[in-house]
């Protein structure tokens, strides 16, 4: 099983150990420095996977990711799938692939990773201005991220839920704001899944969200003025003005 940490909010990996005793590998792309009951992602799962994509929360300059887990065995063979499954140079024991992490990227990560910390800080410092600034401005037409009791969100993206999404992103445009959609259709809809014959209407909840979803500007250097002006503008936009 693959559970998602999506937007910077971890899966409940425990309550999915209730249910299922197979191994769980823990898409953690988006979800550095997140906790689920005072556990960091990529400990909960028996491997976590990692980006460090330049937009990601810890970005490198180029693409670069990280995989982890506390099972030797499995280690080893990660190890070697990175460099054509080879642990012994030129003899290669499993088809792998040259996926190395090069030193500049290395470089760069070993840098940024001393100020992870406070720009997940500034992150969350965001989020609850957001937060409060709808709640005060009584936008009852979108939906905001929540977060339960014994997790922590790292908010790699702000994502709410709202009505006449496509309208408000196009509002927002007019006025200097960007938004983003992830994702825009389901993977039962996506054409490479299509032999799987899912249609439109097979899982509503997922169709829902691809409908609804928006993500708000979020990064560490966002000023709380421009918060301000992002909540003040969707609010125009549900209260005509």
């Amino acid at each position: 099983m693959l559970p998602v940490h999506l937007f910077g909010l971890m899966a409940d990996i425990d309550a999915l150990r209730q249910h299922y005793a197979g191994v769980i590998i823990e898409d953690a792309a988006q979800a550095i420095g997140a906790t689920l009951r005072n556990k960091p992602a990529g400990s909960v799962g028996d491997l976590a996977a990692f980006s460090f994509f330049p937009t990601k929360n810890l970005g490198a300059f180029g693409d670069a990711g990280m995989v982890t887990t506390t099972n030797d065995q499995w280690a080893t063979m990660l190890r070697s799938l990175r460099v054509h499954g080879s642990r012994q140079k030129y003899h290669h024991e499993w088809l792998g692939i040259n996926s190395r992490l090069d030193a500049v990227q290395a470089a760069v990560l070993n840098v940024k990773l001393n100020y992870l910390a406070h720009w997940t800080t500034r992150r969350q410092e965001i989020a609850e201005r957001y937060r409060q600034g709808f709640v005060e401005r009584r936008v009852s037409d979108i939906h905001l991220p929540s977060v339960p009791q014994g997790f922590s969100h790292v908010f790699h993206q702000y994502t709410i839920r709202a009505e006449a999404r496509d309208r408000l992103s196009a509002y927002l445009k007019d006025r200097g704001i960007g938004t983003t959609v992830y994702y825009p259709l389901s993977l039962h809809l996506q054409p490479a899944l299509r032999d799987l014959g899912y249609r439109l209407g097979d899982f509503p909840r997922s169709e829902q969200a691809q409908d609804e979803v928006l993500s708000l500007p979020m990064f560490p250097e966002l000023t709380d003025q421009e918060v301000d002006y992002v909540v003040q503008q969707i609010a125009a936009f549900y209260q005509g003005g």
